[in-house]
């Protein structure tokens, strides 16, 4: 089963899946009953993700921590939520779960409350809770603000150059799809949880990366090193530790039945798991973010 707000899902899924409008934050507990009993909720849902300085993020937070208690209440097992590497802040080096947090944007900021709020609030409870900490997404440039959706927009108006920074800062890059199989995969299990990130691993300087982006689209576009100041939050060098999701997907390296197990539920990247009777909430207004 898949949650969104009424008026905005748009995709098609597969005919397995039974689709809920409703607002997640309006009534949480009226929602739950009206769905039965949850197994496992992914929970991605995130307003201009973005735009990381839109106080919407810290004003919807109370309404994410709300919805989640309310799962827990409700005696879900499974509650993983989408993170992002801008809990970390300003850092250098490798990101593991232990690494320390001093967001620097109100959208690192939000996202880090509510983890920690979670992680306080399941404190010797026995649901399984998985922060799925996702790092530089791009590939799905139409619904979003990052760079890539900017590039593609004035390489689409006719301009010929696009104001940019040095270029020089590396981040670790995951393309939309691969982020969909490790979501898939980490929900798909219960063993490995805490925080996983979601990531490649490996850190690409973000001008290599978006002249290879312009490259692979073929357009006529020259990026102007400079015109921009880095941003202050922006870490030199920022990549995250894989050995939590490669251990994952090792596990589920082995194909399974096309078919699916009952209840499954794919929605635009978001895969929950469970038997009848589960809810899946992927998406609601305002999409994901990174």
């Amino acid at each position: 089963m898949a949650v969104d707000r009424p008026g905005q899902f748009q995709r098609p899924v597969d005919d397995r899946v039974t689709i809920v409008e409703a607002d997640i934050f309006g009534d949480p507990e009226r929602l739950i009953g009206q769905v039965g009993e949850v197994d496992a909720c992914l929970h991605l849902a995130w307003q201009s993700g973005f735009v990381h300085d839109d106080p919407v993020h810290m004003l919807r937070l109370s309404d994410h921590f709300r919805f989640l208690d309310a799962l827990v209440r409700a005696g879900t097992a499974q509650v993983a939520v989408m993170g992002t590497v801008h809990e970390i802040g300003y850092f250098e080096g490798m990101v593991t779960g232990s690494t320390p947090t001093n967001p620097r944007s109100l959208y690192g900021v939000a996202k880090n409350a509510l983890r920690e709020s979670m992680t306080l609030r399941l404190e010797g409870q026995p649901t399984v809770f998985q922060w799925l900490r996702c790092f530089y997404i791009h590939g799905d440039d139409a619904r979003n603000r990052s760079i890539f959706t900017k590039i593609t927009e004035a390489a689409e108006s006719g301009a010929t150059s696009f104001p940019f920074t040095s270029g020089r800062s590396k981040f670790d890059f995951i393309e939309v799809d691969a982020l969909g199989r490790q979501i898939a995969a980490a929900t798909m299990q219960t063993e490995v949880d805490g925080i996983i990130n979601c990531c490649s691993g490996v850190p690409v300087s973000l001008g290599a990366r978006v002249e290879e982006y312009i490259k692979d689209k073929g357009y006529s576009l020259r990026l102007d090193y400079g015109a921009f100041a880095d941003r202050v939050y922006d870490s030199p060098a920022i990549w995250g530790d894989p050995t939590k999701i490669n251990q994952i997907l090792a596990a589920v390296a082995q194909p399974t039945d096309p078919g699916g197990a009952q209840g499954d539920c794919v929605l635009g990247g978001c895969v929950v798991r469970g038997g009848a009777g589960t809810l899946g909430v992927g998406l609601a207004s305002g999409g994901l973010g990174c």
